[in-house]
């Protein structure tokens, strides 16, 4: 048992108001596919306000939310294509950021000139994922995704919720196997299995595995958290055969910031299923299955949202809370290495502009 914990409040803090935020240099997914469309869209990620769009191919442009002729938000324009217009003055903005157009006005200074900050986008498994590096991270990192989400052999559907808690609450809960049997007891897949276990941490080539220690497939018992280009969360659920074919029931989560107080979760649910029986399972999970999950997701939702303020400076932390601790440490550890990766950028920066202007003197 460890004695509750007193982490420094985050105004004075830099890293845990960091954390708080948002943890940069991986790809999130940021939107369903289907929502974004023709017209621009407005979200906000990481704090961070971001304007989407489709062009004339259908590849997925992200850019700043901001016109950078007088801030105006790009969302609330038109879709041009390969390019975004602004609906205040009809500036026009590429996927670059590059401003290509000022049609208000002849030979203006601003056309030609990159003044709004890009996102990287790839879109996979039905989602939209965008790169969020900061200035000595800017060229993204591979997105490896777990096989579940890209290999032909599985068959997923993506669940999406917004909830009012800190994505580091969300990481938190699936990091937890043993809330499984108390929270979800009631629940159609979750309601076997033991109330009380030892657990442990075993390392893995991406991440770590948080298992329960003699038992498995009877509930929530093990939990994967990967690192590779993005962080996800892999857990199976047992699943009875009357429940469809595929064996047991996968999900694959990743837990986005929107701001310190909202995130996202992103859940895949899939099966490894081929032929007749992915037909028979992707009926059953829209007929059977689905409205049960979103029961046994709206417990987590309604559990988070609703914690006591402040609720991690309080905490007394045991056993069954090392795999979360353990994901809290290494939080901290990648956000450290960004401000020591960012202070040497700025030095390096600082070193190469103050050489060239030794050179023009």
């Amino acid at each position: 048992m460890t004695s509750p914990t007193t982490e420094t409040p985050a105004s004075a803090d830099p890293i845990r108001a960091y954390l708080d935020r948002g943890i940069k240099n991986y790809w999130y997914p940021v939107a369903p596919s289907w929502q974004v469309g023709n017209a621009p869209i407005g979200i906000t990620r990481l704090g961070e306000q971001i304007v989407l769009w489709r062009d004339q191919d259908g590849q997925v442009h992200a850019l700043e939310d901001r016109c950078p002729h007088r801030g105006a938000r790009l969302s609330l324009g038109w879709n041009l294509g390969n390019r975004v217009a602004c609906w205040y003055h009809g500036i026009e903005v590429d996927g670059s950021g590059t401003v290509q157009s000022v049609p208000a006005v002849s030979a203006c200074p601003l056309e030609g000139q990159k003044c709004v900050k890009s996102y990287p986008a790839q879109e996979h498994a039905g989602a939209v994922f965008l790169w969020f590096g900061d200035e000595a991270h800017k060229e993204p990192a591979p997105l490896q995704l777990p096989q579940e989400l890209v290999g032909e052999e599985y068959a997923s559907f993506l669940c999406m919720s917004n909830w009012k808690c800190n994505y580091q609450y969300a990481i938190d809960n699936v990091m937890d196997p043993m809330h499984g049997a108390y929270l979800h007891a009631t629940s159609h897949s979750m309601a076997e299995g033991d109330k009380q276990a030892d657990m442990r941490v075993r390392k893995t080539d991406s991440g770590l595995v948080f298992e329960k220690v003699g038992q498995r497939d009877v509930n929530f018992d093990w939990v994967e958290l990967g690192e590779t280009g993005c962080l996800w969360m892999r857990l199976e659920i047992p699943y009875k055969k009357k429940f469809g074919p595929g064996g047991n029931f996968g999900i694959i989560g990743f837990a986005v910031p929107v701001d310190a107080d909202n995130c996202q979760v992103y859940f895949w649910r899939t099966r490894k299923v081929q032929g007749w029986q992915r037909d028979a399972w992707r009926f059953m999970y829209r007929n059977r299955l689905e409205g049960l999950h979103w029961a046994v997701l709206e417990q987590d939702r309604y559990v988070l949202e609703s914690m006591a303020p402040n609720a991690r400076d309080q905490e007394f932390l045991y056993q069954h809370d090392v795999g979360m601790t353990r994901v809290r440490r290494m939080l901290r550890q990648r956000a450290q290495q960004h401000f020591a990766d960012l202070d040497a950028f700025r030095a390096q920066q600082g070193a190469q502009a103050q050489a060239e202007s030794h050179s023009h003197a």
